[in-house]
This record gives structure tokens, sequence and C-alpha cells, in this order.
């Protein structure tokens, strides 16, 4: 199992800002796929941080990682 985190909104278009993810994808980007399609989300100009670096979809995953989506952000 891995955990994800998902920061702004995408915390609030999954429901929870914290999920358990029941198995391990072999990459980041993979991983990506699967949960666009569980959530019907769009990752692709999200950024991936995989136990607290930033990560890029061919980084490989591992039992007990943390995977975190941060998606940009703006301010003036």
């Amino acid at each position: 199992m891995i955990r994800l985190l998902f920061f702004a909104h995408l915390g609030e278009q999954v429901g929870e800002r914290q999920v358990t993810w029941p198995h391990v994808p072999e990459t980041v980007g993979k991983l990506k796929e699967e949960v666009e399609a569980r959530y019907s989300l769009s990752l692709e100009r999200v950024m991936t941080a995989v136990n607290e670096e930033y990560a890029h979809d061919d980084a490989p995953l591992q039992t007990g990682d943390t995977v975190a989506f941060i998606p940009p952000v703006s301010g003036g």
C-alpha cells in the first residue's frame, strides 16, 4: 500500500485529503493514470512528490511510499 496526499482543490474533488491506495503501481505515471480514472481528475499539470521529493512520471514506487499531488498555484 501507498499513501496519497491531495493538495488544494484536488482534495476537494476527491473528497479526502489523504487516501490509502491498496496496491503499488510500477511508476508515478501509472499511478497518475489510475487516480485520474478513479476520481475523474486531470493530473497533467500537477506536480508529484514521492516521500517529499519531486518526482517525474518514470519514477518507481515502492510499498510504504507517500505520494503527494500538488496543483499549480498562483498568487498576487
